[in-house]
């Protein structure tokens, strides 16, 4: 099979064994030649692992072509370098491989970067001790090794104050991967429902996410009176607050803290009781209730190793370095943050990676004699602290002076402040206002990189400078503002990468391998802090649209690839078995725990390459709530059944059976405008007795809950048509029974006319034949909808079996290589144009008729897998009990709440349908609960709900309690169980349990199956509005699942299906009457 001419045209993903083959980290991926330690070789021994030092080797070897030495590392963590930048992300994953600066970490936390290159990582092992005089340093393990070149890359740790408590358990920095995994620890086994961190700077801030995404409570602590003092001001405080509290975390500035306080009370500085709070020395304050504290409130330089020697260190700490990072000590250098120059100590990592750069051309030069043709000596004079961050979700931004002296003459402000929309912006210009000189900017940062280059580099401004003021999005600009075509512009801040390395990667890679993966991998650019990452992706799309490709679209931020090149990654593994479950697709392609984006695109992509029963081995999570209930969910939750009449074709009794099974069912039947019987009104737990009755008679699924084919709708053509040139009926019969099941990007229809009269509007489907006195015309591509597209004509007077095999070629081409969710005619105007001219067309004809790709024996085998293993859904569901039983409406219970339990029905023309919704904002939409909890004072039990067996992994199930439908989610990916009301408030529809479960920036959340409103399970609150649910807690024992609960009266009082029926004339169940609701059912309550 020939994949890469299957895959050619495919945004930057053309070749797609090699793409799978490629390395993310390719810069060092191509093994070198051992060389051993000789005597005329000498040794470069870097002190520290960490981002700078790995820096330091990466740069060292690339100057060291003719292998004048070797080169040692300390590591005293259990892994080799990683990002600490990105430290946490590592909750999108918890895989420490995600975050390495070189290759994925094998089991003893070790990468071949290390082999390939020569480098001896000396793992587990902290530098202890280092005789400048002999040139000997030793490590922890005992191990001693002579230098003649050492590199001081110890970096820095946290600063703990001095508060009494400190100690205790609960009490954690934030630095490694192991204090996160710590930390997580923690939360689990002493169910931490709150945190407080020590910090509100830039660490502070990350290690507040890290403590949110722990689904922990997080209480921001920062002496200063306001956050991020040293990048901000108040104006840019005071929305970056607002930014951070909608996401559910406080803050609290102007914090004295005075004592961690422990379970028992204690204060001091000795006691071991674990931490329950904090205290604080301002007057009027109250203890703040806490389980777990993280600290994260500075950093010293890591120097106890150069105590007590001649290395000349600061007063507060760190190793005085000169402009070549040289020591005082001979043969020694020092760079990052233990590195002292000037006075000063730079915390970010672009400014270690000046140093690393400016430390490896000396040692190059000087030490190993290597001749660099440098114009000028190497020096580190001081480094742009502008940064631009995301920091939870939020962006914040500052370059330039960004707090000039107060008593600076030459200082003119403009500011805006847009409480409203969270955006501030404050620029600093000179006095004459033909100079930028800083800035801040909180909320929109799109124009950063502008406004950076104006600050730093200098530029002609605007003839009025204010307007450059407004944010991109005020000005009605969608995207970030346009990007610097000068390639010397610097694009990634955290590396120095300017716009024309970026672009000269790109070109140097290719349109077929230039994915953004790569791109960041081989420039470096984006691989720091991540906030340049848009920019990055923007050049990559201008420079391959310019080189004749375009930028793939991610499916969602759980995949870094679109659809057909994660498609195209699954169907060419050279191990299927690795790739045959969404988890394995997942731990290989992606990472996080999925969403309702992604789960249905690779359910529908493992359907159309293995086809195996969707409810079947772990399938059942992917699906959306149509296909999980192999029914369409309608108003109210009700579901329709729609049976396949493959051609429009119906026997008497088959009617019948329509006809009785819709009486006993009491379903509203219609006629379609596919020519098929739709019944409305089922009720979930209904449907395999309803299906049961209709297999009876032959009728088989119809497949309309799924993306795959409808119909192939036909008039009666020459059987009985006066006009039919051919037995359109019949054929229609042949294609759909082919066809049937068959799972796709999106819905597919067709047609076929007996004649030109084109009865049956085939040049409107998908794919449609119209018969000609010698065969058939096949036209593909047309589409009804919102923007109905006119079918193009792609074979003339073909037989039936010619017109299986193209049409066999064209779906699985488009099955193939589709985007998520697009039909087959934006998919046909996107491919290329044939080689003659003629336009897509032209392209699918030598494609598919001349086999241009040489591809059309992969297309027939995989059609013809596909046709082979067609199975009955509903037929495989009405004979298996373990099936039956996942329509089961309530896991705890046999009762049943019936349709006209949850939504009125009123009479329509002798059938029943549910009444129609109110219109958002009105009465019976958008519920909320009572502004307080009206359980607090409840006495509340643990209930026991079923077995943790009864519950599907990785998707909710509904329970009933007394006349309450709770949603149970089994998230056993996460390891977590969540409880909430199953009814989604926007619609008060009874459906959560039926919504697709994933994450969003590690929050565990549902999508509603009805209209997506997104919902976190932990806390209730809408990720996309501002609606919430009632949450509960949950807990496992012993295999059985409880839920704490107060007494049914109560619940139901609040959560009753009666009182949140939709109906004709509603409840008051708001406010006072709620309360007295509660208090009534307590009062004449038994329980």
């Amino acid at each position: 099979m020939k994949t890469a001419c299957l895959a050619f045209f495919l945004s930057g993903f053309t070749d797609v064994d090699s793409f799978r083959a490629a390395s993310p980290f390719a810069r060092h991926s191509t093994p070198k030649n051992s060389v051993e330690l000789s005597a005329e070789k000498k040794r470069v021994v870097v002190i520290g692992n960490g981002m700078v030092g790995q820096r330091f080797m990466e740069n060292l070897i690339d100057l060291d072509e003719d292998k004048k030495c070797t080169i040692s590392t300390f590591c005293e963590e259990p892994r080799a370098a990683y990002n600490r930048v990105k430290l946490t992300s590592y909750f999108e994953t918890l895989d420490p491989s995600a975050l390495s600066m070189t290759s994925e970490f094998d089991d003893e936390g070790r990468t071949p970067w290390y082999e390939e290159n020569n480098v001896e990582l000396l793992l587990n092992d902290k530098a202890v001790s280092i005789d400048t005089e002999s040139k000997i340093i030793k490590g922890a393990s005992g191990k001693e090794l002579e230098y003649d070149v050492a590199v001081f890359a110890t970096g820095s740790y946290p600063f703990v104050p001095p508060i009494p408590g400190k100690q205790r358990p609960g009490v954690f920095v934030y630095r490694t991967i192991e204090d996160l995994e710590n930390m997580l620890a923690y939360v689990k086994e002493n169910n931490v429902k709150s945190a407080a961190v020590i910090g509100g700077g830039l660490l502070g801030l990350e290690a507040a996410k890290a403590v949110a995404d722990m689904k922990v409570e997080s209480h921001i602590i920062e002496f200063a009176p306001i956050l991020m003092c040293r990048q901000i001001d108040q104006g840019g405080h005071d929305v970056l607050v607002g930014k951070i509290e909608e996401m559910g975390l406080q803050v609290h500035c102007g914090a004295r803290t005075e004592s961690f306080v422990g379970e028992d009370g204690s204060t001091d500085a000795d006691n071991m009781s674990p931490v329950s709070a904090l205290r604080f020395s301002n007057e009027d304050w109250d203890d703040l209730p806490v389980q777990m504290v993280v600290v994260s409130a500075g950093i010293k330089p890591r120097d106890d190793l150069a105590k007590d020697t001649d290395i000349a260190l600061g007063e507060r700490g760190g190793i005085v370095v000169d402009e070549q990072m040289k020591t005082s000590a001979d043969g020694i250098y020092a760079i990052g943050e233990i590195a002292l120059y000037n006075n000063f100590i730079y915390g970010l990592i672009l400014p270690g990676y000046d140093m690393a750069g400016v430390c490896a051309k000396i040692v190059a030069e000087e030490e190993l004699d290597i001749k660099l043709g440098l114009e000028e000596k190497p020096a580190f004079t001081g480094a742009d602290l502008s940064t631009k961050l995301k920091l939870l979700g939020c962006d914040v931004a500052s370059f330039g002076e960004n707090q000039p002296s107060p008593d600076d003459p030459d200082v003119s402000n403009l500011v805006w402040n847009d409480p409203l929309g969270g955006i501030y912006r404050k620029l600093i210009f000179n006095k004459a206002g033909d100079k930028l000189r800083g800035g801040v900017l909180v909320g929109d940062a799109g124009d950063y990189s502008q406004l950076h280059a104006l600050a730093v580099k200098g530029g002609e401004l605007p003839e009025n400078p204010g307007m450059l003021l407004a944010p991109p999005s005020a000005r009605g600009e969608v995207e970030e503002a346009e990007l610097s075509t000068d390639p010397n512009t610097q694009v990634c801040s955290c590396n120095d990468v300017s716009r024309g390395q970026i672009t000269d990667a790109i070109k140097e890679l290719g349109v077929e391998k230039a994915t953004l993966k790569e791109v960041k991998a081989c420039s470096r650019a984006g691989t720091g802090c991540g906030g340049c990452e848009g920019d990055v992706k923007k050049i990559l799309s201008q420079e391959l649209e310019s080189l004749g490709g375009s930028l793939s679209n991610n499916l969602c931020e759980h995949f870094d690839y679109s659809r057909p090149e994660l498609m195209a990654l699954i169907r060419t593994d050279s191990d299927p078995s690795s790739v045959d479950s969404f988890d394995k697709i997942l731990s290989k392609h992606g990472h996080g725990d999925g969403c309702e984006i992604c789960k249905p695109a690779v359910g529908s992509i493992l359907s159309s390459i293995y086809n195996g029963q969707i409810l079947d081995e772990g399938r059942m999570e992917l699906q959306e709530t149509n296909d999980r209930s192999l029914a369409n969910m309608q108003r109210g939750g009700s579901y329709s059944v729609v049976p396949r009449v493959p051609g429009g074709e119906l026997s008497p009794d088959q009617l019948i059976q329509m006809g009785k099974t819709a009486k006993k069912f009491n379903l509203y039947s219609k006629v379609t405008g596919a020519c098929r019987i739709d019944f409305f009104g089922a009720a979930k737990y209904q449907l395999p007795d309803i299906w049961e009755e209709l297999g009876s008679v032959g009728l088989e699924s119809g497949h309309a809950y799924g993306k795959s084919l409808r119909t192939v709708k036909s008039c009666v053509g020459s059987t009985w048509c006066r006009y039919g040139v051919q037995d359109s009926v019949s054929f229609a019969v042949r294609v759909e029974n082919r066809y049937k099941g068959v799972r796709s990007p999106h819905k597919m229809k067709s047609a076929v006319s007996g004649c030109v009269r084109e009865c049956a509007e085939a040049q409107g489907k998908d794919f449609g034949m119209i018969a000609t006195e010698h065969g058939y015309n096949l036209y593909v591509g047309g589409n009804g909808g919102v923007n109905p597209v006119h079918a193009q004509l792609l074979a003339t007077d073909i037989d039936e079996d010619t017109v299986i095999k193209y049409v066999d070629r064209y779906l699985m081409y488009y099955i193939l290589t589709a985007d998520r969710l697009e039909r087959t005619a934006p998919w046909q105007a996107k491919l290329p144009s044939g080689k003659n001219g003629g336009g897509p067309i032209e392209h699918l004809k030598e494609v598919i008729i001349e086999d241009s790709l040489g591809i059309c024996d992969e297309l027939d085998e995989r059609m013809q897998y596909l046709v082979d293993s067609y199975h009955d859904e509903w037929a495989e569901v009405v004979k298996d009990p373990a099936r039956r039983a996942k329509f089961k409406q309530f896991v705890n219970t046999d009762k049943v709440q019936t349709r006209e339990e949850m939504i009125e029905f009123v009479d329509m023309r002798g059938q029943e349908r549910p009444i129609n919704w109110p219109a958002d904002g009105e009465a019976q939409t958008n519920w909320k609960p009572p502004e307080t909890d009206v359980f607090a004072r409840s006495e509340k039990t643990w209930v026991t709900v079923g077995k943790t067996s009864d519950f599907e992994a990785n998707v909710g199930s509904a329970i009933l309690y007394g006349e309450s439908q709770l949603a149970v989610f089994n998230n056993e990916r996460e390891g977590e169980w969540y409880c909430t009301q199953n009814m989604c408030p926007h619609k008060q529809a009874f459906v959560l349990a039926q919504g697709i479960i994933g994450g969003l920036d590690g929050i565990a959340k549902v999508a509603c199956p009805l209209h997506k409103k997104q919902f976190g399970l932990a806390d209730g609150q809408q990720l996309d509005g501002d609606l919430s649910l009632i949450t509960f807690p949950i807990k496992i024992e012993g295999g059985d699942v409880l839920v704490e609960l107060p007494s049914e009266v109560e619940v139901d009082a609040i959560l009753g299906s009666s009182g949140l029926r939709v109906q004709s004339s509603c409840m008051d169940i708001t406010g006072t009457s709620l309360e007295k609701d509660i208090l009534q059912g307590v009062k004449n309550s038994t329980v």
